[in-house]
């Protein structure tokens, strides 16, 4: 016995069926006699095409249509031209929309992208001229820096230049000190060296003095032997 039925096609969870004329004692995924249509019924509305007229020869021939296949033969009847092209005029237009919209959708990627572009562009470009700023204010810090340690260092030479000057003239100021004291010292070594004559003749004069009194006591003593040299003459005459 003949059997038109819908047969499985398509991917897991994306089904697609083909009407078909089989024998329905053959296996279920077992090959069959012809392809009478196809039924997709993820779009929406679904689509269905079916060929009437081979149906409509293996209906004739005994073929019996599933309830599937029978509620789709009858809600998809023959179409006349007008209707066929005005189906296709829709599909035309539903295809040429389905096209402006993908090209809408490339369009509005492509700003996107060029947005994203511009906006990592700007944000180099940013980065960049953050970078020099910081660069330059690097830059200027070192110059700053270096400048006020040349002025630090102009500014203890300055220093050490005046305290070498007032050192020299403390030396100088030292110096005629010193000259002046040894010219004082020479002074008063002079005035000393003055004055110790002066203590010379004192101690002559004393020494004088006590030469005098020498000479004095030698001269008593030589008187008082002469006179006991006389005195013994005239001790000898009486004793004679």
């Amino acid at each position: 016995m003949l059997k038109i039925r819908l047969t499985r096609m398509g991917a897991k969870k994306r089904p697609f069926y083909r009407v078909i004329i089989k024998e329905q004692r053959s296996r279920r995924d077992g090959k069959y006699l012809e392809n009478l249509g196809t039924y997709n019924p993820l779009v929406d509305p679904p689509l269905v095409k079916l060929n009437h007229e081979r149906i409509d020869y293996w209906i004739s021939k005994g073929a019996k249509p599933t309830e599937t296949v029978a509620s789709l033969i009858k809600h998809n009847p023959p179409l006349t031209a007008e209707q066929e092209a005005e189906i296709a005029e829709k599909k035309a237009s539903a295809k040429l929309a389905e096209q402006e919209a993908f090209k809408k959708q490339m369009a509005e990627r492509e700003e996107k992208i060029k947005a994203e572009r511009e906006e990592e562009a700007k944000e180099a470009k940013a980065k960049v001229e953050e970078e020099k700023a910081a660069k330059e204010a690097e830059a200027k810090a070192k110059a700053d820096a270096e400048k006020a340690e040349k002025a630090e260092e102009a500014k203890t030479d300055d220093a050490e230049a005046k305290s070498g000057e007032a050192s020299a003239e403390s030396g100088e100021a030292t110096e005629a000190k010193a000259e002046d004291a040894s010219a004082d010292k020479a002074e008063t070594e002079e005035v000393k060296a003055d004055e110790p004559k002066i203590e010379e003749t004192k101690v002559d004069d004393a020494k004088v003095e006590a030469e005098a009194e020498a000479d004095n006591d030698a001269t008593e003593k030589v008187e008082a032997k002469e006179e006991t040299a006389d005195d013994k003459p005239a001790e000898e005459e009486a004793k004679s």
